[in-house]
């Protein structure tokens, strides 16, 4: 446990921050193997799942930043025959420790599917969705190809719909929890399958009260994000802060939270029981967008004084970063910003932009950001650097 304490400075919260997120580790001078997969998921506790390919999905990315170069087939493998973890809704769409799968069944209680999703066009959806487990019940495993046309009804308007029934009809049963997913294809499609055939029954049937389920999220949370508010907590499995109160003030009556203070932060702080104080961050590493020490904008910026947005859906004439836009840590701070492209058919990585954070030495900034451009691209399978 930490030593107690009833405040915390800025610069220390960065540390407890990022050590929870295991960069308080270097990466490995070995090649990795299952051991470093399983610490670092343990360390994220949930992976974001995204598969904007423009460099890299985010979620590989994510294991970049903590273990360098990784067999990235192996890690897939890991992910998916290893019982050890599954895909859910949790952050969003995400991949969890299997054993969060009990902590999650209030969410799939509650999962209510878009209101104007198509199945509702279907003239007897239940009997539809029915006959979709019977299939996957008695066949295997089934991607959205695998299934019968949807019976007709209400006519769709193409340009409304960017997904087929089958695909609709099959994320609703994994919303609900009645499919859960085996594997993805190489081109990031779902294959689904019984719960039963992926989840222990240890996990798979195991009861807990909702309450419990939230102080347990909670408290996964603040390990994951080693000091935290109250939103911060609430925002990892995207809870109200108004439901994660009550689970919060338990785990501070527990001992497994700490209020403190943290200086330049309004709002009240929780330390984690399990919070690490390294002396330094070693290394550096470029992030994903989605990457858990950056992804709730408003920690990053009371941590970081980082203001961070995406911005992929805003027009190029408005955008003022980039269009894929990583941050960039150095040590215990993020020191730039940098947009990047893989370009695979010129076997190139793009750097189309390069924005230094307000403070920071550029020349030592640099000379990081060129070693790991260049290890990055070593291990996309590209060529060169180019910087626009």
């Amino acid at each position: 446990m930490p030593r107690r304490r009833s405040s915390l400075s800025a610069s220390e919260a960065r540390r407890v921050a990022l050590a929870a997120q295991g960069f308080d580790r270097s990466r490995p001078a070995a090649p990795t193997d299952v051991r470093h997969f399983r610490r670092a998921l343990h360390a994220i506790g949930v992976l974001q799942l995204d598969f904007v390919n423009v460099l890299m999905p985010a979620h590989f990315l994510m294991l970049w930043s903590r273990l360098g170069g990784y067999d990235r087939k192996r890690f897939e493998s890991f992910l998916y025959d290893s019982r050890e973890f599954t895909e859910q809704w949790a952050h969003e769409a995400s991949v969890v420790r299997t054993s969060d799968w009990p902590l999650l069944e209030y969410r799939r209680r509650a999962w209510q599917p878009w209101k104007r999703n198509p199945l509702k066009t279907l003239g007897d959806p239940d009997a539809y969705l029915r006959r979709i487990l019977e299939q996957v019940e008695a066949g295997g495993a089934v991607t959205a190809n695998d299934l019968p046309a949807a019976p007709s009804g209400k006519k769709l308007n193409p340009a409304e719909w960017h997904r087929p029934v089958q695909r609709w009809a099959l994320e609703h049963h994994f919303g609900r929890g009645e499919l859960g997913i085996r594997r993805r294809l190489t081109n990031f499609q779902r294959v689904y399958d019984l719960p039963e055939r992926l989840i222990d029954d240890a996990y798979r049937l195991k009861p807990v009260d909702e309450a419990d389920a939230r102080r347990e999220l909670l408290r996964q949370s603040a390990r994951s994000l080693g000091v935290g508010t109250v939103h911060d907590l609430a925002d990892y499995y995207r809870m109200t802060a108004r439901d994660a109160a009550p689970g919060i003030a338990e785990l501070v009556e527990d001992g497994a939270l700490t209020p403190v203070d943290v200086e330049g932060w309004k709002d009240t702080a929780y330390l984690s029981d399990k919070a690490r104080f390294p002396r330094a961050i070693p290394g550096a590493s470029l992030l994903s967008p989605f990457d858990p020490v950056v992804w709730f904008r408003p920690r990053a910026e009371r941590l970081f004084d980082f203001e961070y947005r995406i911005e992929i859906y805003v027009p190029e004439a408005k955008r003022k970063w980039g269009y894929y836009v990583l941050p960039f840590r150095l040590g215990d701070k993020i020191v730039a910003r940098v947009d990047l492209k893989a370009d695979r058919a010129a076997k190139t990585l793009l750097v189309r932009s390069l924005h230094h954070e307000q403070g920071a030495d550029q020349k030592e900034t640099e000379s990081a950001l060129q070693d790991e451009l260049g290890a990055l691209a070593d291990w996309l399978g590209l060529e060169t650097v180019s910087f626009y």
